[in-house]
């Protein structure tokens, strides 16, 4: 699998003549997360075109964008420029390798990933994450739901532009939060959604997401 996730492959992804969605909204789960949260700083982990991380500069945050592949960064940047200085000002783009990245400890509001495959160990990844979350501060992660063995694919974003004849990586509800410590973290959300999002073909598309939502206690 990690041959299959490398960053060849995300590179060929976003500058091949595969379509991508310039018109993709940004993921719903962080719209629900972020609803409600006094607006800080975020970290926008496996962030693809930009989507989520353009929605949140518009909404106030000041983001730390993190991509493997630079043929993504490059379309988000020329996405968040279509938006203007005010929101490119927001945002500092970065090409990580999220596999060994460790970003600073306890320094963003919000920290957000979202299907993103790192080629070593997923609850590492998410444990490196969460660290970076500041006290009183949210986690989100949202994964392909573990189901019964159907594939499904779409173009969202860094780790999931796959189609359904592609390897899958897929999750458990409990895998996303296997490296949360509850005395440190309040779990909001640890849920299994089903949705229906229009793929770039214009075909409809039924995703099985693992949703987890959790706050770091003051």
């Amino acid at each position: 699998m990690a041959e299959e996730f490398d960053k060849e492959f995300w590179e060929q992804r976003y500058t091949g003549d595969q379509s991508m969605n310039p018109d993709r909204q940004p993921n719903p789960y962080l719209l629900s997360a972020a609803r409600d949260l006094v607006v800080g700083s975020a970290l926008d982990a496996g962030c693809g075109e930009g989507a989520e991380a353009i929605w949140l500069a518009e909404h106030g945050w000041t983001v730390t964008a993190l991509d493997l592949a630079e043929g993504a960064l490059q379309r988000a940047r020329q996405r968040a420029a279509a938006h203007g200085s005010g929101i490119t000002s927001r945002i500092e783009w970065r090409q990580v390798d999220l596999t060994g990245w460790k970003p600073a400890d306890e320094r963003f509001d919000l920290v957000c990933s979202n299907y993103v495959h790192p080629t070593g160990s997923h609850e590492e990844m998410v444990r490196r994450l969460a660290a970076a979350v500041a006290p009183g501060g949210t986690l989100l992660v949202v994964d392909h739901l573990r189901t019964d063995g159907h594939g499904h694919g779409h173009g969202h974003g860094h780790g999931t532009h796959t189609r359904s004849d592609e390897p899958m990586v897929t999750r458990a509800v409990d895998d996303l939060s296997a490296g949360i410590d509850t005395d440190e973290w309040e779990i909001v959300v640890a849920q299994e959604h089903t949705r229906i999002v229009a793929a770039s073909d214009g075909e409809e598309k039924m995703l099985h997401d693992a949703v987890l939502v959790a706050r770091r206690r003051s």
